[in-house]
């Protein structure tokens, strides 16, 4: 008689400390485990409901102002150096590890509009309706800087007066000079005291100017005549612009995609662009229930945070119609500028109520230290995430937020109207001779004409 014996080596299974984990020999036959999918299904379900447990995007508040904070910038040399100018004129550093103010800088007259920094970290450019722009040297973000302002670093390395107001200043990806918003586009350099070059296209007030990453000598505004003009400083006239059929509060560039754009306007939606192709939006972005006042992108490139008029922070992905994330907060009123850390993990907000809050980019992120075996589970609770997200009840646990009740009467109310103007288009259609009326998408609806 033969006998078939299970023969392991002792070595295998032996710990060398009792705390290390007996280890467990599995089969991963498919056919030995004919519920494999009903087990991962229960998994996914467990682990978007413990997202929504765990989800506390809230980080902290930064208060020091004592007006609203208008505009933001990040340090691309320092991880976690942030500056923020406000109403009054006070332009501040601050530290996001331990959320406290590390430098002022004090010297505008007026609101503060515009702040940028250099590609070497090293120079910040603040720009206002004082008419002015000054230009200051950096510190290092440590909390060993004193922030009362007493020492020399805090006097600006240069003042540059002139004839109009500024609303908006960017600085060059790869260069030395940086452009201003106001009644014209006008382009300066670190060492002059007037600006080198002068664009202008129509006689309206220019709102905002981003350069191009990929191209440094590319750069986009938006103007209060809701246009959007492409500029090209190697021509000495504009190249491009569309007129929108409302106004265009800020723009943003897809970091990884350089030839694309993001347009925060003021009918609550945002339009992504291709700049080849500026007659028709790649995509529309729509859930805010008010005007969009600021955007800014991920540095991965696969996701941007809009701040708007409603009170609340939204997270979009770059070719996704809706929001995957709202945050909000009862203090928190309307949102004027927003920004990305330069790691991708948190968001910051500046709103009229004088604070800048922190919030983690994904709201149920673990903080802190994570072991590779905790590392290991997320990934893998991810993965099963995303393996059974269409499934109904995982896409409705995952899609559920919470609202507030302004916000949630404003929705219904748009719905509402949306609907209603879809009916009434469809009757006018129905009773009108076939081929007169054509629909409109939403790409083109909002788009009154490109100019050449």
């Amino acid at each position: 008689m033969r006998l078939k014996v299970i023969s392991r080596s002792t070595d295998d299974f032996t710990r060398e400390r009792s705390q290390d984990l007996q280890r467990v020999f599995r089969n991963f036959d498919p056919s030995l485990r004919h519920q494999e999918k009903a087990v991962e299904y229960v998994r996914a379900l467990n682990a978007v409901k413990l997202d929504k447990i765990f989800a506390r995007p809230f980080v902290g508040a930064m208060d020091g102002h004592i007006d609203a904070v208008s505009c933001m910038a990040k340090n691309p040399n320092h991880l976690k150096g942030i500056f923020s100018g406000s109403m009054d004129g006070d332009v501040r550093l601050w530290d996001l590890a331990t959320r406290r103010t590390v430098r002022q800088f004090p010297g505008h007259q007026g609101a503060v509009r515009g702040l940028t920094v250099s590609t070497d970290g090293r120079i910040l450019v603040s720009c206002g309706t004082d008419c002015t722009v000054r230009l200051w040297k950096v510190p290092v973000a440590t909390l060993m800087e004193s922030d009362d302002g007493s020492d020399n670093s805090s006097q600006p390395l240069a003042v540059h007066v002139w004839k109009n107001a500024f609303w908006g200043v960017d600085h060059q990806w790869d260069g030395d000079l940086f452009a201003t918003a106001g009644a014209q586009v006008d382009i300066w350099n670190h060492n002059r005291s007037q600006p080198v070059n002068s664009f202008e296209w129509g006689k309206d007030t220019v709102t905002s100017v981003r350069f191009n990453p990929g191209e440094p000598n590319l750069l986009a505004t938006s103007a209060s005549d809701r246009s959007i003009s492409i500029y090209d400083l190697r021509l000495s006239t504009p190249a491009r612009k569309v007129i929108m059929a409302t106004k265009t509060n800020s723009i943003a560039w897809n970091p990884m995609e350089p030839m694309n754009f993001t347009a925060a306007n003021d009918d609550g939606r945002c339009y992504s662009y291709d700049v080849r192709k500026l007659n028709e939006a790649k995509c529309v972005h729509i859930d805010h229930t008010s005007s969009v006042m600021d955007i800014d992108y991920s540095p991965t490139g696969r996701e941007f945070v809009t701040g708007s008029y409603d009170r609340s922070v939204r997270i979009f992905k770059y070719n996704g119609g809706h929001s995957r994330e709202i945050y909000h907060a009862k203090r928190m009123q309307r949102v004027f500028c927003v920004k990305f850390s330069c790691d991708a993990s948190y968001i910051i907000s500046g709103s009229d109520d004088t604070n800048l809050r922190l919030w983690k980019a994904k709201a149920s992120e673990q903080m802190g230290v994570v072991l590779p075996r905790e590392r290991k589970r997320h990934e893998y609770l991810e993965a099963v995430k995303n393996r059974y997200k269409h499934l109904p009840e995982v896409r409705r646990i995952d899609r559920h937020r919470h609202l507030p009740k302004p916000i949630y009467k404003a929705s219904r109310q748009i719905r509402e109207m949306t609907e209603s103007a879809r009916r009434k288009e469809e009757r006018r259609k129905a009773h009108s001779a076939p081929g007169s009326i054509k629909n409109k998408q939403l790409r083109t609806k909002r788009i009154v004409r490109e100019v050449e």
